[in-house]
């Protein structure tokens, strides 16, 4: 592959487990995708679904135990992070890849304050004076949109919203190429989420950062990204973009996660849920993941898991909707 066809990051065929001595836990099964420079990927699923796990796994965190990459790829650049040095994996973290995650109120050190942390983590991964990291920490908190005065105050002095402003920022501070969000509007009223959604619109454009955005919410999906993988059962089971994907969804559990959104142009009295419960990864269904809570199932789908078809809008299913079905 030469330079002009090599991607950002490139995973492929990964396998995730958590093993213990009382349980084997599949948590991801076969997970594969691409990432271009200024690209943005969403990763869409119910809890449980793997989304977490992927992400950990291109940052190199997987907790070891219980945590195992049994097999797969993630070339950054071209080189794979699995089988890198851990010297060379650190480097790459912050200043290459970096991310942020789910609970902002648990990823600041409530015992020194933020400059000091903002501060700390910059001059972890560049070698710059105390001085240039002070002037570079209040510059991007203003970025954020957190005033340069609130330097030196703790994170207990901040509301929710503007904690997760002090996270996004210690996560850009080494201009990473690739930003990965978990969660990150999850514990945030409408009003932040939609600050912090904006915040991350223009950081794209001021950094050409690329980002995977990890959610549970089509909304932010739709307003965010470029493409999106729908995983389920630690799978990806429809990728494409965000116009195809949400236009005419292939996928039974797609289209389920959409009828389960209530729509302003309908009126409801009911949603329509996903019938059955998320599949127990310890002992996976056999076949297709989603089978048992299908109502396209037949016996193939029982005993054998479908490949993704191929095509830039793929889909995991051996009877996939129609446009007319997806529309429906």
């Amino acid at each position: 592959m030469n330079q002009e066809q090599q991607h950002l990051l490139e995973v492929k065929n990964l396998h995730v487990h958590y093993v213990t001595d009382e349980e084997d836990v599949h948590a991801v099964n076969g997970i594969s995708f691409t990432l271009d420079e200024g690209d943005t990927l969403g990763l869409v699923g119910e809890t449980g679904a793997g989304k977490t796990t992927t992400a950990k796994a291109i940052m190199q965190l997987i907790p070891s135990p219980p945590g195992v990459i049994k097999e797969g790829e993630i070339l950054y650049r071209g080189r794979d992070l699995v089988s890198m040095p851990e010297y060379e994996k650190q480097k790459i973290r912050g200043t290459g890849i970096s991310m942020i995650f789910q609970d902002p109120m648990t990823a600041l050190n409530p015992t020194m304050s933020v400059g000091k942390q903002l501060m700390e983590a910059m001059r972890r991964d560049r070698k710059i004076s105390k001085k240039e990291a002070e002037e570079k920490a209040k510059e991007m908190l203003e970025v954020v949109g957190v005033s340069a005065s609130r330097f030196h105050n703790y994170p207990h002095e901040f509301s929710g919203g503007m904690k997760q402003r002090v996270v996004i920022t210690m996560a850009l501070l080494s201009n990473p190429d690739i930003l990965i969000a978990d969660e990150p509007t999850t514990a945030l009223d409408v009003t932040i989420q939609a600050q912090v959604l904006e915040i991350f619109e223009k950081l794209k454009k001021q950094f050409k950062m690329a980002m995977i955005m990890i959610t549970h919410d089509l909304g932010i999906v739709a307003e965010t990204c470029d493409r999106v993988a729908v995983i389920y059962g630690g799978s990806i089971v429809e990728t494409g973009t965000i116009r195809e994907v949400f236009k005419t969804p292939k996928h039974p559990y797609t289209k389920g996660l959409f009828d389960s959104i209530p729509k302003l142009n309908e009126s409801s009295n009911r949603l329509i849920p996903i019938p059955g419960l998320t599949p127990n990864m310890a002992n996976p269904p056999s076949g297709c993941t989603f089978h048992p809570r299908c109502s396209r199932c037949q016996e193939i789908c029982r005993n054998q898991m479908p490949e993704m078809s191929a095509g830039a809008h793929g889909c995991r299913c051996f009877f996939p909707l129609d446009e007319e079905e997806g529309n429906a």
